[in-house]
Order: C-alpha cells, then structure tokens, then sequence
C-alpha cells in the first residue's frame, strides 16, 4: 500500500485515540473484584474483565482517590507486571512494563485520557507523557489493557495502553469538592461537577483543582499550579449514539528530582555540613540566575522547574446505523507552552561531594594556602572541613504541538454460532515539538538548599583568577536547538468473534511514520578577555547558525491474535499471540554532513501469552505465562561527555523476557478484602551493538520480581487500606556493574464518612505515603551509564520519596 493511497483514506478522519465501545459499567456490575467491569479501551465490543483474552487491570474512583498523592507512579504502580519510579517527584513519572527494556517515559505504553493520547508521538524529545495531564476528582476509573487487539486500534501500541476514563453527566447532578493538606506546606483544592444541562440528552462534567506546594522535598522551590477538565455529551434522541466534546487547560509547574549522593555502602542517605540528612541538592539560590552570554544577558528560568501551560480540546462521534453497521470518530488537537528546567546530578566531571582540597587538585587550580572559598553575597568565609558540590542546571525549552484523527467503521454479522464485530479502521497524526538546551555549571555547598559559593585562587604567575562568579562555574557549557515532526498513518482491520464458549480476537495493522529534523550546530564564543577571570568563565557555547536538516521515515506491520475458552461458568482459559513494532525516537537519528539519516528501521516486538481467569462471587484471579522478544531496539542514552555537557547515545540492542504473573482478589467478608498480585520475569540482552560483553546481561532497572498487596476494611461509615509494593534487585545499568537492593514501599488510608443530609456525605481521611519512611533507591545515576560502578565512598543514586502525610476532607453533594 503506497503513501497516496493511505492518505487518502485518512482525510476521512475525524477522530483519535483507542475506541471505546461502552461509557460505563451499571451499578450491578461494578464488584469490588472488578470482574464485572465493563473494559473501554481499544475494543469495537464491550466486555467484562474475564471474557477479555488478555491481561487487563482496572482501578475504580475509590481506589484512586486512596492512592493519588504525587504522582502517576501512586497509582500505577500496583498494577501488575509494571515497575513505576516515582523519585522524580510529581511528573516524569519512569515507567516499565514486563519483558521491554525502557528507562520510562511510557515509551511502550502509551498514556491516554478518553481514549486519546496525550501526545501521539513519543521521541520528539525526552519529555515524558505525564507532564501534559494531572490525575483529578473527574476520573471514573483507570485501566490497563494489554496484548490483543486491542494494540491496533487507534494510535497503536506495543505493550498495551494506560487508559484514563472521565466521569461523564448524567440525569442525576453529582458534586464534589475536597481540600486535602500535607506537611511540606501542600495545599490542594479539587471540585468535580456532573449532571443533565437540558431535558432532551444534553450532560456534562467539569473538574479541576488548584495547589501550592513545597514539593515532596524541601527545596526553596515552590510548586503550584491549577487544571480545569470538562466534557459536554448529546445524547441522540433514539439511542443510537452521542456525540461528546472534551476539554483541558492546565498551567502548572512542580520541580523534578535527580539522584543524589548516597553512602556508597549503605546507599542511605549523607550527612550535609550542617550535620542534617542531604534529601536534595536543589536550591532557590539559583533562581533567577544571569550571566552574560554572546547573544546578551541570560536568565535562567531555573526556578520554575517542569512547567506546562495550554490545553486540548477533542471531540468523539459515536453512531449505530442501519444493517447493523456503527461508526466511531475521534480527533484532538492539544498544542502547549513547555519547558523541563531540572537540576542534573554533579557537574558531569567529579558528580560527587569534594573536600576544598579535592575540588582544587581535580581541576589543577593549585592548593588551599592560594585560593579562598566563600558565600556569593555574604563574603563569609567556608569551615575548612565544609564539603563542596559541583553541579549543572539544564533549562529545556519544548513547546509542542499535536493533532491526531480515527475513524472506525463497525460491522456486525451472525456466521453460524459466532457473533462477529469487524472494525475497519484509519489513523493519523501530525505532531512537532523544539527541543532548546543550555547546560550552567555552578558550585555550592554540599547541604540541604546549598548556598552558592565563590572560588579565587592563585594562578603560576601570583594573580588572583576567579573561578566562579556569582557561584557560576560555566556561563552556558552546552547549546542545543532542534525542531523535530513526525508524521502518522495507519490502516487496521480487526474482527472479535464470540459464541456461548468461545471468544477470538484478530487484527492486523500496517503504518507509516514520516520525520523531520531541523538541527542547529553549537559553537563556543569568547565572551570576556578580562585577566582576572578564570578561562572558565571567558567563553560561552552558543548556536553556530549552521542548520542540518534531514528526513527519516519507514514503515511496518503488526498483526495479533487472541483466544479464550469459557472451560466452566467460573474458569476461563486464554491465549494470545502478536507481531508488533515501535518506531524508534526520531530525536535519537544521527545525520551526515550530506544530511543523510543512520538507519531508521522499526524496532520488531514478538509477544505471547496464555493463562487462566478464575472467578465466583468472593475470588477471582488469574495466572498468565508470556514470552516477549524485542529486535533492533534504537535505545538513546543521555549521559555525560566529561566535560560537563550531556550526549544523547543511541545504542542498538535486541532483548528477550520470559515470565508469569499472578493475581487475586479475595472478599473475605463482607467488610474485609485482600488483593494482590505478582510478576516474575527473566530478561537478558540477546544483541548489544556497541558493547558485546553485555550480551546475556540482566535489563538495567528491571527487576525480576515485582509483588503489590493491599488489605481493606469497608463498613457502614468507616474504611481503611494499606497497600504493599515490593520491589525486587536489579541492576543500575546495562554493564550489570551496580547492583540496587529491593525495598519495601507501604502506604496508608483510613477515612470515616458522615451522612449530613440526604445524598451529602462528609469524608474525614488521612492518607501515609511510604508509611515507614523506607530508604530503596530506584536508580543511580543514567548520567553515568555502564561507566557508574558501586566499589566508591560514594553512589550517585535515586532514593524514594520520604514518609508525607496527607488530611483530606471530602463533601459529596
């Protein structure tokens, strides 16, 4: 099928995202044990949980009010055969699904709200896909869908897609507002509202919040911001169908988390000079940061940490016609004000704390008796035992814009005994975003919110040379400055069969992907010839003006099938089997002098599963086996080119996984339920381009095993919850030279609810995150790559977040 004729059939597209073929569960099927519920995601036919031939999770609005705190990693990392990093504080969330290597982002997963993405291309930049969405009151339930058919509709997918389902009016108003505290100064107000606008089907449902916070970590580093969601629904007079029309606008900044120094024995937590434990090595000492630069005077936005300003509006056509034909029409166009300003770990060269003597002698600036350190401002003095740190901030400006159409047409036939759906389907997308970077190195004290420090010292010729100026070490080390595009077509066409004892699903997909790259070179500028500068501080890299352009594109195919055999009215068996692809991140395409592109082919994903459902009204679980086998990975790496600037390194790797994973939920009365669930998988690299002794290595950060629990008490007015994750060892990088240590994670909720009145009810909660302030490390450093090893006084890693404590009070109306 050439471009023309694909094209073609994508003009007719009205609408994005994966097709949801039911709104929602009634009441009598939504059991606390999910297998009732109602699945949404990528499929042309509604299904409850245990007659879908895949492995599917679900999470109710209950649930997600218990478990929201920060960020996605809350509640995502319950879900099973999912390893979720949420160290990073409120976005940026580092999630891995079973069997694929990732360093995160939702790179096999893509993270979707109603069915549309939140961007349809992944690789533009590093920017993970959390940063343009915040998890409120407005959601109805969360689920995860994986293998089947269910990766062809729509946008596509490898690995299976994270779905986030809106609440939606109905002839019943519901209203909900919430104020929740939490020590480090959080402040949060939610609202959620729904119900009909006019008697003839005309509904809608907005919601929003607005926060301050000090953040998870203190740094002198605000984080605020507000959301408003929305949807307005018609219902067609004669039921065949609606048409519904989706908002967001967000403006909204948190700061984001690097690894630290850590003992490099016990990976816990160092002593500052000011003999307090160093949680982070952020500080608002930096903000509002300048400094001359060839093009003028820089300031830095530093301060504002991960910020996101704009919306999306996307509307949905649902519509069954005559002859049982039905069609489904998705758009969305989403366009953001976008910038990652984030603190790295260490100065890219040493990483790590340095005695005053140390910091001298790694830089060949003489010794202590010629240098003086003291406190930008004050003037004052450094204790000659005070530990320095040296480290960058990196300010990445990326704005983005995405629009993305489907159009689905559904037939429904009788064959004999079976039922069959057929979809046809079509998928486009157009989405381009900058990526702009400016590395600053600076110095400061190694303690909690560091002062900046000043550095003279006594050149061969006796004169005194500053080192650092206003604490800066490096007035602009790094320039980038690149546009990149992609654009999407797809074709797909799926048929889902059933009968009283059988379900099949089968699909096949073929797309093409089109990018383009607009590149500018970097040059480094003298800026200053004063004498009393060190040459550190003389220079500035800047753009050179000098554009490469280049143009990639391929395409590929997936096809999938799925089986499933209802054995008895309570046990059901399945199997499913798919070829599927992931284009790789076009930021990570390397260009000659000719602009011609390294090569740019799909990476080819191989994946199997077959297991069992088991259910009656108190149990239901599952046991799956799979296989996943993953070909010509394009995996890209920043890490740092020791001098203090970051490479993105593109390594080429195949990788194979084989595993189980089990679940069940348990009513054990009435008021009490237990639930867990557990992944077991073993992976090692079966390619590895640029480093054959890593062929046969464990997946960096992937753990073999992978175990969440809960217990619950629910009676008339009272409820509680603790919820267990437990992380299995595994390893920091590719080279398997680091090894992290499992941890255990808990969490806390208890509420108690007051009926106030007639459909008004009162909930008084507290909710513990990391309940006994555990100290795992969830990665060292990327930075540093296969070079990082754990035989130093120091490691460069990521702890989780300490113990928060969070009130809230919720009225129902």
């Amino acid at each position: 099928m050439n471009k023309t004729t694909i094209a073609s059939i994508v003009s007719l597209c009205l609408a994005q995202g994966a097709y949801a073929a039911e709104e929602a569960a009634p009441d009598t099927a939504k059991k606390a044990n999910n297998v009732e519920r109602i699945i949404v995601s990528g499929t042309s036919k509604g299904r409850v949980i245990s007659d879908t031939p895949q492995s599917v999770t679900s999470i109710s609005e209950d649930e997600l009010v218990k478990l929201s705190s920060s960020s996605q990693a809350d509640v995502l990392r319950y879900i099973p055969g999912i390893k979720v990093e949420g160290g990073g504080g409120e976005v940026a969330t580092n999630l891995q699904v079973r069997g694929l290597p990732s360093s995160g982002q939702f790179q096999f997963t893509p993270l979707s709200y109603d069915g549309s993405p939140s961007l349809s291309v992944f690789g533009l930049n590093s920017s993970a896909f959390d940063v343009y969405y915040r998890n409120d009151l407005g959601i109805e339930r969360v689920e995860f869908v994986r293998g089947g058919v269910s990766n062809l509709f729509g946008q596509g997918s490898v690995a299976g897609i994270i779905n986030y389902i809106s609440k939606t009016g109905s002839d019943d108003p519901q209203s909900t507002v919430q104020m929740e505290l939490s020590d480090q100064g959080r402040t949060r107000l939610d609202f959620a509202t729904s119900g009909p606008l006019n008697e003839d089907g005309l509904y809608y449902a907005l919601s929003g919040f607005y926060r301050y916070d000090e953040g998870p970590l203190d740094t002198g580093l605000e984080t605020k911001g507000t959301q408003l969601r929305g949807n307005i629904r018609k219902e067609f007079d004669d039921g065949s169908g609606s048409f519904t029309v989706y908002g967001q606008y967000i403006d909204d900044q948190a700061q984001f988390y690097l690894p630290i120094p850590l003992d490099g024995d016990s990976r816990e937590r160092l002593s500052g000079n000011d003999g307090r434990e160093v949680e982070s090595l952020q500080t608002a000492q930096v903000s509002n940061l300048t400094y001359d630069t060839a093009n003028g005077r820089y300031e830095s936005p530093i301060s504002d940490g991960v910020v996101t300003k704009g919306g999306s509006i996307s509307v949905v056509f649902e519509k069954e016609l005559a002859n049982d034909f039905a069609i489904n029409m998705r758009s969305k166009y989403a366009k953001y004000q976008h910038e990652f300003n984030l603190f790295l770990d260490g100065d890219g060269i040493i990483n790590v704390p340095e005695s005053q003597d140390n910091f001298l002698a790694n830089r060949g600036l003489g010794d202590a008796s010629g240098a003086e350190f003291s406190y930008v401002n004050s003037g004052v003095a450094l204790a000659s035992d005070d530990l320095l740190f040296a480290n960058r901030i990196l300010d990445r400006d990326r704005p983005a814009e995405d629009f993305s159409a489907e159009f689905n047409i559904i037939k429904s036939i009788f064959v004999g005994d079976f039922s069959h759906d057929i979809t046809v389907g079509t998928f486009f997308s157009h989405s381009e975003a900058d990526d702009d970077n400016v590395i600053t190195t600076y110095l400061g004290e190694f303690n909690n919110n560091p002062r900046l420090i000043d550095l003279t010292y006594t050149d061969v010729n006796g004169d005194e040379v500053q080192y650092t100026q206003n604490g800066i070490s490096g007035p602009g080390i790094s320039y980038t400055n690149q546009t990149i595009s992609a654009t999407r077509r797809a074709l797909y066409v799926a048929d889902q069969m059933e009968s009283d004892d059988w379900i099949f699903d089968f699909g096949v997909r073929y797309e093409e992907i089109e990018g383009k790259i607009s590149r500018e070179g970097s040059q480094v500028v003298q800026i200053s010839d004063d004498p009393t500068l060190a040459p550190n501080l003389q220079v500035n890299t800047t753009g050179s003006g000098v554009m490469t352009y280049g143009e990639v594109d391929t395409s590929e195919f997936a096809v999938s099938g799925a089986a499933l055999y209802r054995l008895t009215d309570n046990l059901n068996v399945y199997a499913n089997a798919s070829r599927g692809f992931f284009f790789p991140e076009i930021r990570g395409i390397q260009f000659n002098d000719l602009g011609e592109p390294a090569s740019y082919e799909a990476e080819i994903v191989e994946q199997g599963e077959l297991g069992v459902k088991f259910f009656d009204n108190d149990f239901s679980g599952s046991i799956a086996l799979f296989r996943t086998d993953l070909k010509d990975r394009r995996s890209v790496d920043f890490v740092n080119d020791g001098n203090g600037g970051v490479l993105e390194l593109p390594v080429m790797q195949s990788t194979k996984a084989t595993g189980v994973e089990l679940t069940g939920r348990y009513d054990i009365t009435d008021e009490w339920a237990v639930d867990a669930n557990m992944t077991y998988t073993d992976h090692e690299f079966t390619e590895f381009d640029s480093d054959p002794s890593i062929i046969g290595n464990e997946l960096r950060r992937k753990p073999k095993i992978l175990f969440n629990s809960s217990i619950s008490y629910t009676a008339d007015n009272w409820d509680a919850s603790i919820y267990h994750n437990f992380t299995g060892k595994n390893f920091a990088n590719d080279a398997n030279s680091v090894e992290l240590d499992s941890f255990h994670l808990f969490r806390f909720d208890a509420g108690y609810n007051w009926q106030v009145a007639p459909e008004q009810t009162v909930r008084l909660s507290v909710g513990v995150f990391n309940l006994f302030d555990s100290d795992g490390v969830t990665e060292g450093s990327p930075r540093l790559g296969n070079s990082q090893t754990a035989d130093n006084p120091y490691f460069v890693g990521r702890p989780i977040l300490p113990r928060r404590v969070t009130l809230r009070v919720k009225y129902d109306f």
